[in-house]
């Protein structure tokens, strides 16, 4: 693994290159990439499970902060500065990829301590499967209980019989009409995969209506028409929004062995 970002160049075809953002100034809770989880800093729990990629080339931490940089760094895992007025995470990584040789960039939100290597290569499977440069773009899906579509916090996700996103929402979609029906609801799973000339070209885009209306920064990519290619997985993840989160997530990952000595 490479410490620093000059030394990382290689001139493999489907390169592919991990970028997790981590801006330490969240609003619902300040300073969360780095606070304790069974012992360890938030954020070094996605570089772990990120770095168990078989088909990542590399694994970068996209920080604003230098206390984040440097815990990053001391643990073995790259880092690097970004500007601290970003508008969002898919800036802050687009600042970082276009100083590396890679064909395609996974966004691994750096609040996601769940993931593992084997998910994230279901999906980065995409670039370097039969299909290759059909795929613009690409996240993750998985089925959502009925009971918890109506939760505005779990985002929504409609599927084209290709697989393909038709939209995105906090509301429950779609929408069962006839009484008794009861729609198979996919819950949107944060961690994308982009091409790289189609992440120069979000990053390029005003943020669109519908992205303004929902909130929901890849409205943006289908309303400009970028296809989203959406992979279904059956793992559960549990994402750290607010510190009321810990305690499910620490919970989670104990369930999966994790924080016995």
């Amino acid at each position: 693994m490479r410490n620093r970002i000059e030394s990382c160049i290689i001139p493999d075809v489907n390169k592919i290159a991990i970028i997790i953002p981590a801006r330490k100034g969240s609003t619902r809770f300040p300073g969360k990439v780095i606070f304790s989880i069974l012992g360890k800093p938030l954020i070094l729990w996605v570089a772990e499970g990120a770095s168990k990629s078989k088909l990542a080339d590399i694994v970068i931490v996209a920080t604003d902060d230098r206390e984040v940089m440097d815990i990053v760094r001391k643990a073995g895992f790259n880092a690097e500065l970004t500007r601290d007025d970003h508008p969002s995470g898919t800036d802050r990584i687009w600042e970082v990829a276009q100083k590396i040789d890679a064909d395609w960039i996974i966004n691994l939100q750096g609040d996601e301590p769940m993931v593992t290597g084997e998910l994230v290569d279901s999906l980065a499977g995409i670039a370097i499967g039969p299909e290759g440069r059909k795929i613009e773009m690409a996240t993750m899906v998985r089925t959502l209980n009925p009971e918890d579509a109506k939760d505005p916090n779990r985002v929504k996700v409609v599927l084209d019989k290709f697989g393909n996103a038709l939209y995105f929402s906090r509301s429950s979609i779609p929408y069962a009409r006839d009484p008794g029906t009861v729609p198979e609801y996919f819950l949107h799973v944060g961690i994308y995969l982009y091409r790289k000339d189609i992440l120069e070209r979000v990053v390029g885009l005003e943020p669109s209506y519908l992205e303004k209306m929902e909130r929901l920064e890849q409205l943006r990519a289908i309303e400009d028409g970028i296809k989203i290619r959406c992979v279904k997985t059956t793992n559960e993840f549990f994402g750290v929004d607010a510190p009321s989160d810990i305690n499910v997530v620490e919970k989670a990952l104990k369930a999966r062995g994790f924080g016995f000595r």
